[in-house]
């Protein structure tokens, strides 16, 4: 998926060209901001059927299903309503979108509307996977997705008309099958998902409670990557909007392959919360905070280094902007592996307020600021992520503060064995790849020896310093048996 997603996004800049790779991103923000209430459904969706799976409760699940279903399709009806209205008004008003080209962002915008509601009927079963941890449906169907969208790229190529209609048309249609796939796999194995939409008022008010304050989070997430990307088209116009869009493919393609591997241990983390059985689920969080901070860095340190030669190999064209952005989205997403297995253990236990009210606050001055540098301050775009990453630090020391005591987690236990061990990691893994690079002149070689130096040194670095001795046993008992079982 990874290798699939990086060479569809250089086919799709080149063939739709800067300016409507730009207008692509920039219009499907519009609806990205009415598409927030998705996930903070999603959010109490995932937790409410994974607590009920972890007492072995059927007959909640089956409520659940039931309420969340009356929910989604009120809310189909709403961002329908929202997104044929404001959005339509703030497309036309206040886009830099040129004029010959506001036809085709017209029918991108539609079919991202569409793709939105498909999106929240489809919710319910997507979690219902993950929280029976049916991982293997989970991995074919993303990879069925991928391959969808790189026989896209050869469509794109071949057929003569409009290239940014066709392409989102082939995006949606993608899509759709996506959530067939999705809905007839889960009638088939799980019993709670033919449930009839009801309203049992107890489950019904506990569900819009928590997804009423996870909705100020998902809302504030939006506004920290869509509401940015609106900013910048205001300021800066459609061409700053493809390089961002490009650093944004490129980070989501890396942290997708982090973000799976969580969401195989964030039911677990869940389900032993669940069972009150505290002493794993701090395990858990621990190893899924270090695991998945390390593997980000270990992709992340030669890509941040070598942004330039990666980029023009790449792309061929590489938009202004694109490098900078690359670097400093991809230190972002480093940070922000830290935070999502706190998110999933507050979320466990159901107590959000104090979380979100502090975390919302945070989050929801991003945008501001950046108004507000670009606007008073006359500053360069890239100071869009200077700001997210002082913001993003901030939030994770805020985040430990208020998680950590609501799951009898000790600050001491937790500082030393994940937050001492990444620090360490985090300075000392790009230090050898760093020196190469500055002493040695761009060039093939020079990129394959930094790149090397980046792996090996980073791996052993994670070893020594990154790893504790019970953690160090397990790799070495896996690899002894590995071998003898090929012996």
């Amino acid at each position: 998926m990874m290798l699939i997603g990086l060479y569809t996004s250089r086919v799709i800049l080149h063939v739709l060209g800067v300016t409507d790779f730009g207008i692509y991103n920039a219009v499907g923000g519009i609806i990205g901001l009415f598409g927030v209430v998705t996930g903070s459904l999603s959010n109490a969706t995932s937790r409410f059927i994974t607590v009920a799976i972890g007492k072995g409760d059927q007959e909640i699940t089956n409520k659940t299903f039931g309420n969340i279903k009356v929910i989604y399709y009120a809310l189909c009806f709403v961002v329908v309503l929202l997104g044929e209205t404001i959005g339509l008004w703030f497309l036309y008003h206040k886009m830099t979108i040129p004029a010959d080209r506001m036809t085709a962002a017209f029918w991108v915008y539609q079919f991202t509307i569409v793709s939105a509601v498909l999106s929240f009927i489809c919710v319910p079963y997507n979690s219902a996977i993950i929280a029976h941890e049916r991982m293997s449906a989970f991995a074919y169907i993303s990879l069925l997705d991928a391959v969808l969208k790189l026989l896209i790229c050869y469509l794109l190529v071949v057929i003569p008309i409009d290239k940014l209609i066709v392409y989102s048309t082939l995006i949606f249609l993608v899509g759709v099958l996506d959530r067939v796939i999705y809905a007839i796999y889960c009638k088939k194995k799980f019993e709670e998902v033919k449930a009839k939409p009801r309203i049992c008022r107890e489950q019904f008010r506990a569900i819009l409670v928590m997804s009423g304050w996870s909705l100020g989070g998902n809302l504030a997430w939006v506004l920290n990557t869509q509401g940015v990307t609106l900013v910048l088209n205001m300021f800066f116009g459609p061409v700053v909007n493809a390089a961002r869009g490009i650093a944004q493919q490129v980070q989501g393609v890396m942290q997708q392959f982090v973000t799976n591997f969580q969401t195989a241990i964030n039911p677990q983390i869940t389900k032993n919360y669940a069972k009150r059985d505290y002493l794993r689920m701090h395990e858990l969080l621990n190893l899924s905070t270090k695991y998945s901070y390390q593997l980000m860095l270990l992709m992340s340190i030669p890509v941040i280094i070598e942004a330039p030669i990666i980029l023009r190999w790449w792309l061929k064209i590489v938009p202004d902007h694109t490098i900078i952005y690359l670097r400093l989205s991809l230190i972002g997403a480093v940070l922000s592996t830290v935070s999502n297995p706190l998110w999933v253990s507050i979320l466990a236990t159901g107590n959000l307020k104090k979380y979100m009210i502090y975390d919302n606050t945070l989050q929801l001055m991003n945008v501001p600021l950046c108004y507000i540098a670009f606007k008073f301050l006359d500053a360069p775009s890239e100071w869009v992520y200077y700001i997210m990453l002082i913001i993003e630090v901030i939030e994770i020391g805020m985040r430990i503060w208020i998680v950590l005591p609501l799951i009898n987690l000790k600050y001491k236990i937790y500082i030393k064995r994940v937050l001492l061990p990444l620090t360490a990691v985090s300075f000392i893994a790009p230090l050898l790849p760093v020196f190469l690079y500055l002493k040695m002149s761009a060039g093939i070689s020079s990129f394959v020896i930094v790149v090397l130096s980046s792996l090996v040194g980073s791996s052993a670095t994670i070893w020594f310093v990154g790893m504790g001795s019970k953690e160090k046993r397990y790799v070495t008992d896996k690899i002894q048996s590995f071998i003898l079982k090929w012996r």
